[in-house]
């Protein structure tokens, strides 16, 4: 078993207690991920995310997408365009950046959305890169969509520990199968080319192409 992030093969099999699912720990870049054998297939994935209550109309799910867009507007003008990548069937993020004066493109092939430029200014990857079954693979397409200089702005629960993830909430999301800690996104910042600009250490994690 390789880790589908780094290719390490210093991973470990994790024990999880109550869950059917095997996951494993990749001791190079902390990456936490599932096994193959336990991915759902895309058209169960896609009739789960139909199932999101995600929209312009709720509050709370505006103040959740605010959380990454206030710490990536300072680095943001209204001659750049954005991309919102993995956007799902009801982009909301595109809508909250024009009220900002800001152009912001929507992308997800599982809806019917699709990218009409080679290459952006800036990407929010919202609740996305927890999906990304081959995150290496994902990462690079990510980063071939970005301008030199371009800022991608990733926003995904942290993981802290080994013994928080074991009851961790986040996990039971059958359709998350990549988990990533602070050290992941060092390694992602190291390894595609991006020096850091803000992180909560958290679940917002913002980045510029070098």
């Amino acid at each position: 078993m390789n880790c589908p992030l780094c290719e390490s093969k210093n991973v470990k099999l994790l024990e999880v207690d109550g869950d059917k699912r095997k996951y494993y720990l990749c001791r190079s870049c902390f990456l936490l991920f599932v096994d193959p054998d336990y991915h759902i297939s895309l058209e169960q994935e896609k009739a789960r995310y139909e199932f999101h209550n995600n929209s312009g109309q709720d509050v709370g799910y505006l103040e959740f997408l605010n959380r990454v867009i206030q710490p990536t507007l300072p680095f943001l003008n209204s001659a750049m365009i954005g991309l919102d990548y993995g956007c799902g069937p009801n982009p909301t993020l595109s809508d909250l950046l024009a009220q900002q004066q800001l152009i912001c493109h929507n992308f997800d092939p599982l809806f019917g959305f699709e990218h009409s430029l080679k290459a952006y200014d800036f990407l929010f990857a919202t609740e996305c890169v927890e999906h990304f079954r081959s995150p290496k693979n994902d990462f690079s397409k990510m980063s071939a969509l970005l301008k030199p200089k371009g800022f991608l702005s990733v926003m995904t629960d942290h993981w802290q520990s080994l013994e928080q993830f074991n009851t961790w909430y986040y996990k039971r999301d059958i359709t998350h199968v990549s988990f990533y800690h602070s050290n992941t996104f060092a390694f992602i910042c190291k390894y595609f080319g991006y020096e850091l600009k803000y992180t909560d250490n958290q679940r917002v994690v913002v980045m510029q192409r070098v």
